[in-house]
């Protein structure tokens, strides 16, 4: 038996739908990251020379200027929150940032709850050992390590889950007390994606090295409002002439060039796509 329902009633619902879906676009204010004169881009604040929060409250890092260029290239201006490797979602979902460029490593599960553009970096996981270390050369020799996990991060969780090395975790709450751990050999290495660790080396500059072990591809990306297809667009647009006018290149040797990271052949990545 068919149900035929008045058309008033299907006329109300409909309009009851449509408020609720225009009232969704409007929480948190606009719809696009291009609807405004001023966004705020979210950026690590612990993180040498990828993002990092100097004395003054400014912030400084590869990822704060890739920041900056799209900011620019979108013709807006910017502003910049600390965001920490466990708020970038909710950074993004609750509005607190338009942008989020935290080291924030595509993935399949984040997707389900931010759109990405780009990625605007490809890099791999590495290892950071003490200078004496000579015992790890690959993911396959911290079997039976302490390696240090931030809370946040998967990084570790890789290498258990992924390329089943039973290395023993230890966690931490971000990477200072990583690194300080590091060096006080309560842990034997540090993983994580290479410019991440390559900061972290600088900065110390008491001789910690990067293993050089290059597994687990970490495709970078810009974190943004899920539906914002045509902010997307745009900023794959920016980062496409980032690296065609050169300003990737000088970015990466600028804020990574003393840590031996390969930076000798760099391409425009291939996007995730927007949709």
């Amino acid at each position: 038996m068919k149900r035929i329902f008045p058309v008033a009633l299907g006329l109300t619902a409909l309009l009851a739908v449509t408020g609720l879906l225009a009232g969704g676009c409007a929480a948190g204010g606009r719809t696009s990251v291009l609807d405004a004169d001023r966004i705020v881009i979210g950026v690590r604040p612990d993180l040498p020379s990828v993002g990092f929060r100097r004395a003054d409250g400014t912030f400084e890092g590869f990822d704060v200027d890739v920041a900056r260029y799209i900011a620019r290239k979108l013709g807006k201006d910017v502003r910049f929150v600390p965001v920490l490797a466990a708020e970038r979602e909710k950074a993004i979902t609750s509005g607190r940032a338009d942008l989020v460029l935290a080291t924030y490593t595509i993935s399949m599960d984040r997707k389900q709850k931010v759109l990405f553009a780009g990625p605007y970096h490809i890099s791999y996981q590495d290892i950071l050992v003490r200078r004496d270390e000579g015992g790890i050369r690959n993911v396959r020799d911290l079997k039976g390590r302490r390696i240090c996990e931030v809370k946040g991060s998967n990084a570790a969780q890789r290498v258990v889950e992924e390329r089943k090395v039973a290395a023993q975790v230890v966690p931490f709450p971000d990477y200072a007390a990583c690194l300080a751990a590091l060096k006080q050999d309560q842990v034997d290495a540090i993983t994580t994606n290479d410019v991440i660790l390559a900061g972290l080396a600088i900065r110390d500059g008491s001789g910690l090295r990067l293993a050089h072990a290059q597994f687990n591809e970490q495709r970078t990306g810009v974190g943004m409002r899920k539906g914002d297809v045509e902010g997307c667009e745009e900023v794959n647009r920016a980062i496409t002439a980032m690296y065609q006018d050169g300003t990737a290149s000088r970015l990466l040797h600028r804020w990574f060039g003393k840590a031996g990271l390969d930076l000798s052949t760099l391409a425009v990545p291939q996007f995730e796509g927007c949709s």
